[in-house]
């Protein structure tokens, strides 16, 4: 066992991939020579040359269009959005071609792509560096959504990714990276489309991924009162409502928390699968608790206004129990 952050995990991740499959390379801005922005694709430029740690122009639409290209020719492309706002120059390669390819093809085609995606907010860097948009990309069908929470979940999910035969959003929390986890020396992978249960309880339900996992948890902390279960889902889609369901039937209380706004969200399509497949369970109205629906304040005091924090955790977790605000 060690201890690794996050980006440490992803690194050793692409590193164990790349041995272990000659098909998988990595192509994006600054991924080859330099170890890319963040030091993520640190070491695979000397250990596997330049046609394998591919550094392109600053053209997302370019590079991601070469992925799914090579994806269709049997290759394994594993690239990166430096923040994940600039992945609307690619959303024609992504959503009308990356997505849609297998189907279109009568499933002659294989898309294995990992798209990995910082994003983030709380950074002060305002509205065009700080959006959670995996809503958009839950919604396509095609994509599989992967969110972790730590180091450990970043390292198994994103290797299963990789192996995957469709395309991945791996999102990755610039908020998370520095948090050291224990890792183990032996290879593992996590299964896509299964949830962690982080803490077992009785009261209420809280399901949450991403950033939202600490955050819970420091709420948590000061309810010693309360039997809280706390689940992280990982993978958004495939979502794992057994998890979810199952939780709830015992609680009778659901609380969703993402840093994504509230509105047209994956708190809202939990919501409504639980409605639809375990009305009867629920004791009191499920809420959504999420960032403020606005562009994000470069401000720092505007932009704390507008995020999810323990103390909003706190408050919505003890009106479901109490009924009182």
């Amino acid at each position: 066992m060690k201890k690794l952050h996050m980006l440490d995990a992803i690194n050793v991740a692409i590193h164990e991939e790349m041995e272990r499959d000659d098909k998988v390379f990595v192509i994006a801005e600054d991924v080859g020579e330099y170890g890319g922005v963040w030091n993520a694709t640190r070491g695979l430029y000397e250990k596997y040359g330049a046609l394998r740690s591919m550094d392109t122009p600053i053209s997302e639409a370019g590079f991601t269009g070469l992925c799914v290209g090579a994806a269709m020719a049997g290759l394994r492309p594993v690239t990166e959005i430096m923040y994940m706002d600039f992945i609307t120059a690619c959303m024609d390669q992504l959503v009308n071609q990356a997505a849609k390819a297998d189907l279109m093809s009568g499933w002659q085609m294989e898309l294995p792509i990992t798209l990995r995606a910082q994003y983030g907010s709380g950074s002060r860097e305002a509205a065009q560096h700080s959006q959670s948009l995996e809503s958009w990309f839950c919604s396509v069908p095609g994509f599989k959504v992967i969110i972790p929470s730590n180091a450990y979940d970043a390292k198994g999910l994103l290797k299963s990714a990789i192996r995957d035969n469709t395309p991945c959003i791996f999102m990755e929390n610039r908020n998370l990276y520095y948090d050291p986890v224990e890792i183990p020396d032996e290879e593992y992978l996590i299964p896509l489309g299964k949830a962690s249960v982080k803490q077992e309880g009785n009261d209420l339900t809280i399901v949450t991924y991403g950033i939202g996992v600490p955050v819970c948890e420091k709420a948590i902390k000061k309810m010693p009162d309360a039997s809280i279960e706390l689940i992280d889902l990982r993978t958004i889609v495939p979502l794992d409502m057994e998890t979810v369901l199952n939780s709830v039937k015992k609680t009778g209380r659901l609380l969703i928390v993402h840093e994504a706004s509230a509105g047209f969200s994956v708190g809202s399509e939990i919501i409504r699968r639980v409605v639809e497949q375990g009305f009867d369970y629920l004791d009191a109205e499920p809420l959504v608790y999420g960032n403020l629906r606005t562009a994000m304040p470069f401000s720092a005091n505007l932009e704390d206004s507008v995020l999810i924090t323990p103390e909003g955790v706190e408050e919505k977790a003890r009106y479901l129990l109490t009924g009182v605000c």
